[in-house]
C-alpha cells in the first residue's frame, strides 16, 4: 500500500469534552462539517467525559450563582457570551443564554453518555443533552429530564432512572475525566487523532478535516517518531 491510500482501519477520533462547554457544543458540530469534507476517510469517534466545572454540587446552582463564582458577575459573561452565541449561530447552532436558569453538575450527564455507548448512542446521546441545556434550557439537574433524554436516544427509562439513583459508574466516569487531565488536557474540546496527535478547541472543519487526513496518511510514520522519541 502507497503512502497516498487511506488507510482502511478507522482513524480513531477520541473526543474530549464536557456537555455544558459552549464551544464543546460548537466543536462538536464542525467535527461532523469536517468528517462530511473527508467521507473516504473511516473514522470511530469516542467520547470522554470532561468537567469544565467540578466544583458544581451534585444538585446543580442557580445559573446567576455560577456566574457570579466563575466570572465576577453575570454582566461580565455577557460580552463573553454575545461572541460565543454568534459563533453557535454560524455552525447553526441556537445558545439561547439569555433564558439559562440552572448549571449543573454533569457527572450523570456523563454516565448517560456511557450507557448509551453500550447501544452504539453515544453521539446521539451527547448532542441530546447538548440541545436540552444550550438551545431547550432545560434543567440538567432533574433526573425525568435525563431519563427522558436517555428515553429519546432508546435507552430504558425504567432502567435509566433506576441506574441514576444509583452509583453505577459513577468512579469509572470521575476516574475517566480526572485521567482526561492528569494528561494535560486543560481546554476543551480536545481531539485526538489517531492517538498519535491532539487537536484544541473548536478549530474550523477544514482544519479538522486537515489535521485528520494527515494522520490518516502519514499515521505509521507519527507512531515510528512517537516510538523513537520514547525513552527506553
Amino acid at each position: 500500500m502507497s503512502h497516498t491510500d487511506q488507510p482502511l482501519t478507522p482513524v480513531t477520533i477520541d473526543v474530549v469534552s464536557d456537555v455544558v462547554c459552549p464551544w464543546c457544543f460548537i466543536g462538536k458540530r464542525r467535527l461532523e462539517k469536517a468528517l462530511a469534507l473527508k467521507p473516504d476517510i473511516p473514522v470511530e469517534v469516542r467520547f470522554h467525559p470532561y468537567f469544565l466545572n467540578p466544583w458544581v454540587p451534585r444538585e446543580g446552582m442557580a445559573r446567576d450563582e455560577y456566574l457570579t463564582t466563575k466570572f465576577g458577575s453575570p454582566e461580565r459573561y455577557k460580552s463573553v457570551a454575545g461572541r460565543v452565541a454568534a459563533a453557535a449561530a454560524e455552525e447553526g447552532l441556537t445558545y439561547a443564554v439569555d433564558k439559562m436558569k440552572r448549571q449543573p453538575n454533569t457527572l450523570d450527564c456523563h454516565r448517560l453518555i456511557l450507557w448509551a455507548g453500550a447501544i452504539g448512542k453515544a453521539a446521539e446521546m451527547k448532542q441530546r443533552l447538548m440541545d436540552l441545556y444550550f438551545t431547550e434550557v432545560a434543567d440538567l439537574t432533574d433526573r425525568e429530564v435525563l431519563v427522558k433524554a436517555a428515553a429519546d436516544v432508546g435507552l430504558d427509562a425504567a432502567k435509566t432512572r433506576e441506574m441514576l439513583a444509583s452509583d453505577t459508574d459513577v468512579a469509572r466516569v470521575e476516574a475517566a475525566a480526572n485521567s482526561a487531565k492528569e494528561a494535560g488536557i486543560d481546554g476543551v474540546p480536545t481531539f485526538i487523532l489517531g492517538g498519535v496527535a491532539a487537536v484544541t478547541g473548536a478549530q474550523s472543519p477544514e482544519l479538522l478535516a486537515n489535521a485528520i487526513e494527515q494522520i490518516a496518511t502519514n499515521r505509521d510514520q507519527f507512531l515510528a517518531r512517537q516510538r523513537a522519541a520514547a525513552p527506553a
